[in-house]
């Protein structure tokens, strides 16, 4: 694979081209980005997948739902569905995808939507629900809307800065993209992250003056939660378990259970697998089966033993306040 992504080399250039033009044109406002009255707020990359923008949107949600009326907005990847769909409790997680149907599932206050196309799904938000806060979930590359607020995610292993351009690389889209987040977060850190790497990092990084740079880590809950009950993941020592997981980089999720001491069995497929008929047969046979929960909504509740493991962030240092702070002043300003 690595040798193919080297022998696609010219291609990646043609790439980065394309999404120089493109960037170029935004930038001096030949295509336009539009601003809306409510306020929205942009979390995304720059890279594919792999850097925990789903938590990131929940950790939101989670801080600012007891003050404000939220809508989250996606183009829900790989849905089979077209168009603008307002989530309802007979929306399934084909209509929707399997992130934003996570979420819908787990903040019943909180409206969910996707619209491939985001300035028609705000228009149709702000019609239909009348939020004043609306979360843009991997939104970072749209540019037809120019949100209030945007951070930007990058992995602690897996640094923009270091990376390059499809499909030689992972990057979506040009370095300089960077400059126009607010907020950079480099997440999925080891939890004893010293100050002095956290320097070089941001060294790395070369933020502008008016960029914060902020640290995370993934906290992963000490259960396992299944449709009838749930175990404690000290529980699964000893007793064999198969990890399946669907995601971009399940390398964290493998390297926390096994150093849990679980022994694990696991099956990796592409990141948002729709499970066959087939595959759902083979993974009923198995004894325990342990899961990422954008994975469980999509295996559904007609396997026994089937059980997902949530995910968290967390900041380092003043992180949250930090966050929390800079969120009161946009939405001051639009007020």
């Amino acid at each position: 694979m690595q040798l193919l992504r080297k022998l696609l080399f010219p291609f990646s250039l043609l790439y980065g081209a394309v999404v120089h033009i493109r960037n170029f044109l935004y930038d001096r406002n030949i295509l336009i980005s539009k601003k809306f009255d409510v306020t929205t707020i942009c979390i995304g990359n720059l890279s594919v997948g792999g850097t925990g923008k789903t938590p990131m949107t929940e950790f939101l949600i989670e801080l600012l739902q007891p003050h404000y009326k939220i809508a989250v907005l996606s183009r829900g990847y790989r849905r089979k569905s077209a168009g603008f769909v307002l989530a309802n409790e007979s929306t399934t997680v084909e209509e929707l995808g399997d992130e934003p149907f996570q979420i819908h599932q787990k903040f019943k206050d909180t409206t969910v939507a996707v619209d491939a196309n985001r300035r028609e799904g705000i228009k149709k938000l702000s019609e239909q629900v009348s939020p004043n806060l609306i979360l843009l979930d991997d939104a970072y590359q749209h540019r037809k809307v120019k949100p209030d607020f945007s951070l930007l995610l990058t992995s602690f292993g897996d640094l923009y800065v270091d990376d390059w351009y499809l499909p030689t690389g992972n990057l979506r889209d040009s370095k300089k993209a960077a400059g126009r987040a607010h907020v950079i977060i480099v997440t999925k850190c080891p939890q004893g992250l010293s100050e002095d790497d956290q320097e070089r990092i941001k060294k790395k990084l070369k933020p502008k003056k008016h960029q914060k740079v902020l640290f995370s880590y993934l906290e992963y809950d000490n259960m396992v939660h299944g449709h009838l009950h749930q175990l404690e993941v000290e529980e699964l020592k000893g007793r064999k378990i198969t990890l399946v997981t669907g995601i971009a980089n399940p390398v964290p999720l493998v390297n926390h259970l096994k150093n849990m001491g679980l022994d694990l069995d696991h099956l990796a497929f592409g990141d948002h697998h729709f499970f066959s008929e087939r595959e759902v047969e083979t993974l009923k046979k198995k004894e325990i089966i342990v899961t990422t929960e954008k994975d469980y909504v999509r295996l559904g509740k007609g396997i026994p033993n089937l059980y997902y493991l949530q995910v968290k962030h967390r900041f380092m240092d003043d992180g949250k306040q930090m966050i929390s702070e800079a969120l009161q002043e946009i939405m001051k300003g639009k007020s």
